[in-house]
C-alpha cells in the first residue's frame, strides 16, 4: 500500500484551511486517511502550518512520500532536513550528536528568519498607515485652505460694495443736510 502525506481540504468557500493527513493514496483528497497530523492555513501572512513534526518524521522515515506541497512545508520547517541528517548517522557518515547539533542550529537559523520577515511585515503595515495618515491630513489641510480662501474671496468681494455704500451715505448725508437747510 502506497502511503502518502498530503493535504485535506476543509473551511468554507474561498477560505479554505487544510488539514495535512497521512493516508493512502488511493482514498479521496477529503476522504479516509490514516492519520491526521496537524493543519496549514495559507490565508495568514506567513502562512500558519502547525504540525506535528515528530510524526511526520517518523512516517518520513518509513517511506510516506509528502505530496509537492507538503515537501515543501516539510523541507521549510526542517523535517527533510532532519531526515536527511538522520540518513547520514544511518549510514555512518556522521554521529547522531553532531546531526543533531547542526538541526538545532539551522532550526535557530530558521526561526531568526521568520521573525526577521514578521517584524518586516508588521514595520511595513505600520508605515503604510502611517503615509496614509499623512496624505488624508495633507488633503484636509488643502480643502480647509480651500474654503478660508473661497470665504476670503467672499468677505473681498462684499467689502468694496460694502465701502461703496458707506462711502455715498456720508455724502448722501452731507448732500442731505445741505438741503434740509436749504429747505429751512
Amino acid at each position: 500500500m502506497a502511503v502518502k502525506i498530503r493535504l485535506a481540504r476543509r473551511g468554507r468557500k474561498k477560505a479554505a484551511i487544510y488539514d495535512i493527513v497521512v493516508a493512502d493514496a488511493r482514498s479521496p483528497r477529503d476522504g479516509k486517511f490514516i492519520e491526521k497530523l496537524g493543519t496549514y492555513n495559507p490565508n495568514t501572512n506567513p502562512a500558519s502550518i502547525n504540525f506535528d513534526q515528530e510524526k511526520a518524521f517518523t512516517w518520513v522515515m518509513n517511506g510516506a512520500q509528502p505530496t509537492d506541497t507538503v515537501k515543501a512545508m516539510l523541507s521549510y520547517t526542517g523535517v527533510l532536513y532532519r531526515r536527511h541528517l538522520q540518513i547520514g548517522v544511518i549510514k555512518g557518515a556522521i554521529s547522531q550528536e553532531t546531526a543533531d547539533s547542526r538541526f538545532e542550529e539551522w532550526k535557530k537559523e530558521k526561526e531568526a528568519k521568520i521573525e526577521s520577515k514578521r517584524q518586516g511585515l508588521v514595520t511595513d503595515k505600520e508605515a503604510k498607515k502611517k503615509a496614509a495618515f499623512d496624505a488624508e491630513t495633507k488633503v484636509k489641510e488643502a480643502r480647509a485652505e480651500a474654503i478660508r480662501q473661497r470665504e476670503a474671496d467672499k468677505v473681498a468681494a462684499n467689502a468694496p460694495a460694502a465701502e461703496e455704500t458707506t462711502e455715498e451715505a456720508p455724502e448722501a448725508a452731507a448732500e442731505g443736510g445741505e438741503s434740509t437747510e436749504e429747505q429751512a
